[in-house]
């Protein structure tokens, strides 16, 4: 896993290993994130999976349960992945096809606590 730290989030990466079929990388990040996440408790997290083709929906949905933890701490978690049917992904997990829709999220996410909406 690589993790790059910005002032208000940080950007998680799969380890790509050199391929770029998504094969078993998804599952292994899932694991490795899902042992290190409370590292994290404090941090607004964007999970970057752009460089990862073919995405199947039913592997960004096994992050579900980890978001929703993560939100309840009222931290922001977003997911970066292209060609994802939206209309398949629940409301609740954030998934968007840039980095930059992912940093304007949490910059908005962050804009709400601070005014209590």
């Amino acid at each position: 896993m690589h993790s790059e730290v910005k002032d208000e989030y940080v950007i998680l990466k799969p380890d790509s290993q050199g391929a770029k079929e998504e094969d078993n990388t998804l599952e292994l990040f899932f694991s490795e994130l899902k042992e290190k996440i409370s590292t994290f408790s404090s941090s607004n997290l964007i999970l970057d999976f752009s460089e990862i083709v073919n995405t199947d929906v039913t592997k960004i949905l096994l992050f579900s349960p980890l978001s929703g933890k993560h939100k309840d701490r009222n931290k922001s978690f977003v997911i970066v992945s292209e060609g994802i049917n939206v209309e398949e992904i629940p409301e609740d997990l954030g998934v968007v096809p840039t980095l930059q829709e992912a940093i304007d999220i949490v910059e908005m996410e962050n804009i709400e606590r601070d005014l209590g909406i």
